[in-house]
């Protein structure tokens, strides 16, 4: 049996998948086919995991009262942030925008399943935190895969994870890994907004 082979071309696209995911804030309201969500997430199931456990939960973020209480869990950890700096590093994060809550048209709260049966505990007895890093690999290929069909995505992380948790109402068990905010991009850049607002270089 042969492998799939990848071509010279292929490979450039890949190279240009990868450089051009970005962490998107600033959203277009236009609706997304919920089609295509369906299929990014049967991307997204193909993820590699631990045990072949699969451990991830991608919770939609539908209700409006429930987006309110993950603005306020937002700002209530931004501002304790903000008062974590000084000066000019003060300044400049009181002027970064962090995230697209408010605009994104999609949102999904990402947990992991911490007593899920799947996989039966293989290789996830000695390392319990595998499971976690089992559902960032699947976070990041529903957002490599979103990335290639011109959807943007913005990781959240300055949330409280028991208000998101509690808000939504999933079982004390799930721990919440990433909360993600999926639309299309206002604009698009290849360097991280980080970089051009000046907070961070890339290597």
């Amino acid at each position: 049996m042969t492998g799939r082979t990848f071509d010279d071309a292929f490979r450039a696209d890949f190279e240009n998948l990868i450089k051009w995911r970005r962490d998107v804030r600033r959203f277009r309201s236009d609706s997304v086919d919920p089609e295509l969500i369906d299929h990014l997430l049967k991307l997204a199931d193909l993820a590699p995991s631990v045990g072949l456990s699969q451990p991830w939960r991608f919770v939609p973020v539908v209700e409006e009262q429930v987006r309110k209480k993950i603005v306020a869990s937002y700002e209530r950890c931004n501002a304790q942030a903000l008062g974590g700096y000084e000066a000019g590093d003060a300044k400049l994060y009181a002027q970064l925008k962090l995230e697209g809550l408010r605009e994104a048209p999609l949102q999904f709260a990402v947990f992991c399943d911490e007593t899920t049966d799947k996989g039966k505990g293989l290789g996830s007895q000695t390392m319990p935190e595998t499971l976690r890093y089992s559902v960032v690999t699947a976070a990041h290929t529903f957002w490599l895969a979103a990335r290639a069909y011109a959807l943007g995505v913005g990781w959240v992380s300055i949330l409280e994870p028991e208000v998101v948790r509690s808000a939504l109402a999933v079982p004390d068990k799930w721990t919440l890994v990433a909360y993600l905010c999926v639309g299309y991009p206002q604009e698009e850049h290849i360097d991280p907004e980080l970089e051009r607002a000046g907070w961070e270089k890339r290597k």
